[in-house]
């Protein structure tokens, strides 16, 4: 036999409640001991935290993670951190090269507006995967599930039909992978739209649990530390339910997952925020050690604020209450616990900090700005309300999409790089410096055709309310937090580079899984991450 049958484990109730079968199909090779990958996402996690954390919190539970865990001090995210392509990394081996998505919210030259359902005229959209595609009820309250009337449509097959996120992805997920292979699988995240999770199959993820965090409108819990807390919570108790081999709402026996995980935001939050709870709409934040108190770091060297460290500790107390509930299970010795993030933040240093407004609007500011038609070029995409005229999205990054590619890049190129310094741009990728990257926009329709980082620090928003940003290339943005453990484990740390893009093929791997299984593996090369011990 080629593999071993897994055991499910069945929560008892006032009755024995019996599964449809007894064992689920063959799935982990006989070498190995591990039966579940439990995968943590603590947004915005630098290494500097993790060690930090560490050092300062010896009983915590990332410390003790990290006491019988292999800790890799220089782990980067593969591509631009925003969300997105993070997590995506994580769970797809791969980068924007094989599953295609730059941004939540970017732009696909082959896709249409929600409103053209006959996919006629012009192609080219802006592809929306945020909290505004959310069905909401009349308090603007979300219902935790997509409006398919929000998403752009596409053309499959000769038919005009909606593109859930699930249908962008161009590659296959950990989830459809391990449960093709017969297990069960669960995610909790932040937004419906993190759907992207199933992968194109749409039928990864057994499992999917996502609390809006974000209500376009309503309470938006990331104003505040402690009502982001609370939405996180509610996906710590979703995890404690499918350790305990339940649904994530406890109302059915599921057996606990071969793969499974969540996002915290609360991390994240606490770098972001100027002043915590600054329009004092989360009415439960009464702890005057964090509510309008200031966020974010204090100084370079990543010392946090009241309310980071607020954020930092209930996520850490979050993560001890898996490690107890896998312990009562019985499971802790044959789960592969990780914690790592999908972005880091930046910038670390407060006197880093610049926003000087959005990037077309500085391009629109200068002298020649009204004139030039590299500035136009800019301006007209970044204006553009709907349909095929291009698209800015911009944050720490600022990501270009030329209408209709009617300029040569290397013209727009030029400008900015004359105008770098009233820009606050460090670095201009188009043409084949873009290439030797990604792939070719002219070629890819999702692919932009210049991306500009920003000097370290600045990020393009006029924005009061937050002063850091993720999404793009800088330090702060890509090194992130990443502990593999397990209880077999010896402490040990890799300073080694690696990518976040190999957790996917040590996940399969841990599994008895063959990592080629997963498209942007076996596209990219990527290589299981180095140095975690052989699991016998």
């Amino acid at each position: 036999m080629s593999g071993i049958t897994k055991r499910l484990k069945i929560r008892t109730f006032a009755s024995v409640f019996l599964l449809a079968t007894a064992f689920a199909p063959q799935l982990y090779s006989q070498t190995t001991k591990i039966q579940h990958v439990l995968l943590i996402s603590v947004d915005g996690l630098h290494a500097l935290d993790v060690a930090n954390y560490v050092a300062n919190n010896p009983k915590s539970a990332l410390a003790e993670l990290s006491r019988h865990g292999v800790t890799y001090s220089n782990a980067r995210t593969p591509a631009n951190s925003d969300s997105f392509p993070g997590l995506l990394a994580l769970v797809t081996g791969g980068s924007p090269v094989t599953h295609g998505l730059f941004y939540d919210v970017s732009y696909d030259r082959t896709i249409f507006d929600p409103t053209n359902t006959t996919c006629t005229g012009t192609a080219g959209n802006f592809m929306v995967f945020d909290e505004s595609v959310d069905l909401y009820n009349s308090q603007n309250v979300s219902q935790n599930v997509i409006d398919p009337t929000k998403l752009p449509n596409h053309l499959v097959n000769g038919n005009c039909v909606r593109m859930y996120p699930h249908n962008a992805i161009r590659t296959n997920t950990i989830f459809e992978v391990v449960k093709a292979a017969g297990g069960h699988t669960a995610w909790a995240d932040k937004h419906p739209a993190y759907d992207l999770v199933n992968g194109p199959s749409g039928k990864g993820v057994d499992d999917l649990y996502t609390p809006e965090v974000t209500n376009v409108g309503g309470l938006d819990n990331t104003h505040s530390v402690v009502c982001t807390v609370e939405n996180d919570q509610k996906k710590v108790q979703a995890i404690i339910n499918e350790i305990n081999g339940l649904s994530h709402d406890g109302s059915k026996a599921t057996g606990t997952p071969a793969v499974f995980g969540m996002n915290f935001q609360a991390v994240s939050v606490g770098q972001k925020l100027v002043k915590d709870n600054y329009d004092n709409s989360c009415i439960d934040d009464t702890d005057p050690t964090v509510n309008q108190q200031p966020g974010g770091y204090t100084d370079g060297s990543g010392a946090p604020s009241a309310v980071l460290a607020y954020g930092l500790q209930k996520t850490d107390q979050a993560l001890g209450s898996m490690i107890v509930a896998l312990k009562n299970e019985g499971i802790y010795d044959s789960t592969l616990f990780i914690v790592t993030a999908k972005h880091g933040q930046s910038p670390i240093n407060p006197a880093k900090v610049n926003k000087p407004g959005h990037f077309a609007t500085l391009v629109g500011n200068l002298p020649d700005g009204s004139t030039n038609p590299a500035a136009i070029a800019i301006t007209n995409a970044a204006n553009c309300p709907t349909g095929s005229c291009g698209f800015v999205q911009d944050d720490d990054i600022a990501l270009i999409w030329l209408q209709g590619q009617n300029i040569a890049t290397q013209k727009v190129v030029d400008y900015l790089n004359t105008n770098a310094q009233a820009l606050f741009i460090d670095e201009v990728m188009g043409g084949a410096e873009l290439t030797l990257k990604f792939n070719d926009p002219t070629k890819d329709s999702r692919t932009p055709d210049i991306i500009v980082q920003p000097v370290y620090g600045t990020t393009y928003t006029g924005s009061t309310a937050k002063n850091a940003e993720h999404g793009g290339f800088s330090f702060g943005d890509t090194n992130v937090g990443l502990i593999v453990s397990n209880p077999g484990f010896r402490a040990s740390v890799v300073k080694t580079p690696v990518a976040t893009s190999q957790v996917a093929p040590a996940i399969a791997q841990a599994l008895g899984i063959d990592p080629s299984q997963l498209k942007s593996v076996r596209i990219e090369h990527t290589e299981p991450l180095p140095g975690v011990p052989s699991i016998q």
